[in-house]
């Protein structure tokens, strides 16, 4: 350990003043000079790219551009700190080109819009390149920023064979501690692929409960994904009380002295275990913490009465979870720290994001049903056109950045001017266009899903979300049992039951929609209707909103709406969208990572459905997470991890459409009408429903009998 360089970092003592040397820390196979002291607090949580791509998520791009950061000569040292300086400097400096360069953008489309000179015209092709060099620019400088934060939390790792001092409690320094066999408590397999970590070419393959939470602490756990990859899974084999308990206690055994030694293994585990619980709060609060309010009162009462009188960072811990208390009270979502501008470019980052977005559409759509499921590739289709002119003519208003009406429950009233909604009828579908339409579900679907996190797909056959192909009615004492068979999680694992509410919302859409065609009392109307919806659930997932997509699809491939009449006089052209949105379900279902590929989920926004994702993960989970030497399989638990870490990576990039309050009002109440209806019972009271026997027909065999009749009389 020592022969690799002892790391230094914050000593937040307030009391200690002395002044300390700078010291040299190993990070990438680069040595790096790291100030006994930081100026600010870091954010430290590795997020959804770092549980996505693992080792992989800062490329060699990246190191070499860390690597030339804060040098003026190139014999001059490495400072992390000078590096973290400049890389501010230069983020500032973009982000602020960026948003002048969106402001100019915008100007020149009001000009183009009122036909004010031709130059305009020509600036616009080259303006926009211009957005998308500036975009990435920025966007990289923040995956640089990520990185220097995850290496103030790495110079406090230890190496592989310093973990059982973590796991006796740092007691004692790594000299004074017997040799302790660590094959017990983790297993690791051999690669050719060379590796920067710590340990060659091993990659963790599987280990005790113990040894998964003692290689928190180990050398590189950050960089490496594994840190967001535990926070996501760590339920399966321990409780949320445990692992607090587990921190606390490391955090107790190294905190007796007020002096502590900075190139000592205790300084460096007390450390450690700020910045792993940090990284807890700032990831998992919503699901963890706020759900429990034991854990974060513990939490809390350990904090205020041990770390704040000894440690600096205690004070730092206690406004984060404030912080995440105030956002999980205000509903905020969660953004990438590039949207976390101050107000002022609050329609700038809207702005782009509807931008963005433009420039990387395409508009052509000239595929079939075969090259739809070989290479699936979300384009608009000219017929539907670019993504809307009602887009275009409503995004730079005032009502784009005014905020939105909060409604606690469908259930809730509505204001008196949408009360005759109702009277209204399906009339009102039929008067907005398919893509105002889609624009509001969308929004409304977006409301529902960002409240969601990645650990409520987890263990989803304990909540009894089952395969809708197989729906089989069970007894009360066999759903008993089969809770208690499927529950992953350990039996005191206290579980976040959200994924209900998001599965219930989709099947509320899906028979509002059926209940809305059925209810029609006419064919000519059910027809519209029908071809209302197939036109909106193509929009849909053209704008990589699956959910809504595969809710409308749920709802006309029900029973009774599959066998309405108006199916034979349906378009072509529209019953020909059915089979693309079968296609779109097969796709969806082929591959859980599916919606990863490439870079359009990137610059897109998405929302996938629900109840796919939780049978991808579903599958994961089947078969068994522990090895015969009671060892977790840490590959299953990494493979679930990347698969859920997809929710955040949607989030962060969320749709910029403008809220018409009065048409989601009145898609409120229809909803909230019909989502309990039966609609086998609505359908049998309405005569459309039903094949009818033409009229002339039946009136020419009623003329038919009675003048038989009348023949038999004469």
């Amino acid at each position: 350990l020592q022969s690799n360089g002892c790391c230094i970092g914050p000593d937040f003592a307030e009391e200690n003043t002395e002044p300390e040397e700078e010291t040299m820390i190993k990070i990438g196979g680069n040595s790096y000079l790291v100030s006994p002291s930081l100026p600010d607090f870091h954010g430290c949580s590795p997020g959804w790219s770092s549980a996505f791509y693992g080792a992989e998520c800062f490329d060699s791009e990246v190191h070499g551009y860390m690597k030339n950061l804060g040098k003026q000569k190139p014999s001059e040292s490495q400072n992390i700190d000078a590096k973290k300086v400049e890389l501010e400097q230069l983020l500032m400096m973009e982000t602020k080109n960026y948003r002048k360069t969106i402001k100019f953008y915008q100007k020149l489309l009001q000009k183009e819009r009122s036909s004010k000179g031709p130059e305009t015209k020509s600036m616009m092709p080259k303006l926009r390149g211009q957005l998308q060099e500036m975009k990435s620019k920025v966007q990289f400088l923040e995956l640089v920023k990520k990185y220097v934060q995850m290496m103030y939390a790495e110079q406090w790792g230890v190496e592989s064979c310093a973990l059982p001092t973590v796991i006796h409690n740092g007691r004692t320094d790594i000299e004074d501690v017997a040799p302790v066999d660590g094959s017990s408590l983790l297993l690791y397999y051999s690669t050719e692929k060379q590796c920067n970590n710590q340990n060659g070419g091993r990659v963790l393959q599987a280990g005790t409960p113990l040894g998964l939470m003692a290689y928190l602490y180990s050398r590189n756990a950050f960089l490496e994904g594994y840190v967001q990859q535990f926070l996501y899974t760590f339920r399966y084999f321990c409780t949320q009380e445990e692992l607090l308990q587990f921190l606390l206690d490391r955090i107790s055994s190294t905190l007796s002295s007020s002096n502590l030694d900075p190139s000592t293994s205790l300084a460096k585990i007390c450390n450690r275990s700020f910045y792993i619980l940090q990284a807890w709060i700032e990831d998992c609060y919503s699901v963890d913490f706020a759900t429990n309010a034991d854990l974060l009162c513990t939490l809390k009462e350990f904090i205020s009465s041990k770390v704040v009188p000894l440690n600096g960072y205690g004070e730092r811990l206690l406004s984060l979870l404030e912080d995440a208390s105030a956002r999980k009270s205000g509903s905020a979502h969660q953004c990438s720290s590039m949207d976390k501008c101050e107000e002022e470019g609050e329609e700038d980052r809207k702005t782009l994001h509807s931008l963005c977005k433009k420039l990387s559409e395409d508009r052509s759509c000239n595929f079939t049903y075969i090259f739809f499921l070989q290479n699936f590739n979300w384009k608009l289709s000219k017929g539907m056109g670019p993504i809307a002119q009602y887009q275009r003519e409503r995004l730079y208003t005032i009502s784009s950045v005014l905020p939105k009406p909060c409604y606690n429950s469908f259930t809730e009233e509505f204001p008196g001017s949408f009360a005759k909604a109702d009277e209204a009828g399906p009339y009102l579908l039929i008067e907005y266009s398919a893509q105002q339409l889609c624009c509001q579900l969308t929004l409304l679907q977006q409301e529902v899903f960002h409240k969601c996190h990645p650990v409520h797909f987890l263990n989803s056959r304990a909540l009894g979300v089952k395969d809708k192909c197989v729906t089989v009615q069970k007894a009360v004492s066999t759903e008993t049992v089969s809770f208690k068979v499927c529950n992953l999680f350990l039996s005191k694992c206290i579980q976040d039951q959200y994924l209900l509410q998001l599965l219930s919302y989709a099947d509320s859409i899906s028979t509002w929609i059926a209940a809305e065609i059925v209810t029609c009392h006419t064919s000519k109307l059910q027809v519209s209707l029908l071809s209302k919806f197939l036109l909106i659930a193509k929009c849909c997932y053209e704008q990589r909103n699956f959910a809504t997509a595969m809710q409308i699809l749920a709802a006309l491939e029900n029973l009774i709406v599959r066998q309405l009449p108006a199916w034979k006089i349906l378009p072509a052209k529209v019953a020909e969208i059915m089979e693309e949105l079968k296609a779109v379900e097969v796709f969806l279902k082929s591959d859980s990572l599916c919606l990863m590929e490439g870079e359009r989920f990137k610059t897109l926004p998405t929302i996938p459905s629900a109840h796919v994702l939780a049978m991808h993960v579903q599958q994961l989970e089947t078969g068994g997470f522990t090895m015969t030497n009671g060892a977790r399989k840490w590959t299953k638990l990494r493979n679930i991890a990347k698969v859920v870490s997809q929710v955040h990576a949607f989030q962060e990039n969320p749709y910029t459409y403008t809220p018409d309050f009065k048409l989601q009002s009145y898609l409120r109440q229809r909803i909230t009408r019909y989502k309990d209806a039966d609609i086998s019972t609505l359908a049998a009271d309405n005569c459309a429903n039903f094949h009818q026997i033409p009229a002339e027909k039946h009136s020419r065999k009623i003329q038919d009998t009675l003048r038989r009749m009348k023949a038999t009389f004469q």
